[in-house]
């Protein structure tokens, strides 16, 4: 998924210029490649996946347990997420979608700022969040260009995937952290 500072990102909009736009161009342009043969490609465009064994959450959590939890950068980029079970859901519906292809924005509908992300975790994790922001700088220094991930966000929207009446079982962030911790 490529991540362009505070843009609505739709399936007609522009891809970013980042490491991540340009990996993210590259594969897509490969995966394309099969349509030549009558197959259909299906272009699965995911923000952050939020799951109870792992990925960020596992990341965030024990920071957080601790009183550290802390907002990235400015904190109003925005975080498109997405509940585990949401997008294994989303992956069995497009499979019976044989009518549809190209990209989909696997996202949850309402995404949300960094800063109520962290605010949201701490609340959930009865844990406070008064630590100043992670500066930028740093986040950088520490993740070289995938900071610039985390620091540059993206309102993404599955406009495609509720068109077709796709409904998601965790569509606020409360809801998808209450069931995931």
């Amino acid at each position: 998924m490529a991540f362009v500072a505070m843009k609505i990102w739709t399936r007609g909009s522009p891809g970013g210029n980042d490491f991540l736009a340009s990996i993210t161009r590259e594969w897509e342009a490969a995966a394309l490649e099969a349509e030549r043969h009558g197959i259909r490609v299906l272009l699965c465009r995911f923000g952050i996946v939020l799951g109870s064994r792992g990925g960020a959450l596992n990341q965030m959590v024990p920071l957080f347990k601790k009183g550290l939890g802390s907002p990235l950068g400015s904190g109003k980029q925005w975080f498109s997420w997405i509940h585990e079970q949401d997008l294994v859901n989303v992956y069995l519906f497009l499979l019976e979608q044989k009518n549809i292809s190209g990209p989909i924005n696997c996202t949850a509908p309402q995404p949300i700022r960094n800063r109520e992300f962290t605010k949201t975790l701490g609340k959930t994790l009865g844990r406070p969040t008064f630590m100043p922001a992670v500066p930028g700088f740093v986040i950088k220094l520490k993740m070289g260009e995938f900071g610039s991930v985390l620091l540059n966000g993206q309102k993404v929207l599955p406009k495609r995937l509720l068109d077709m009446g796709f409904s998601f079982q965790f569509s606020n962030i409360d809801e998808a952290l209450e069931d995931l911790l």
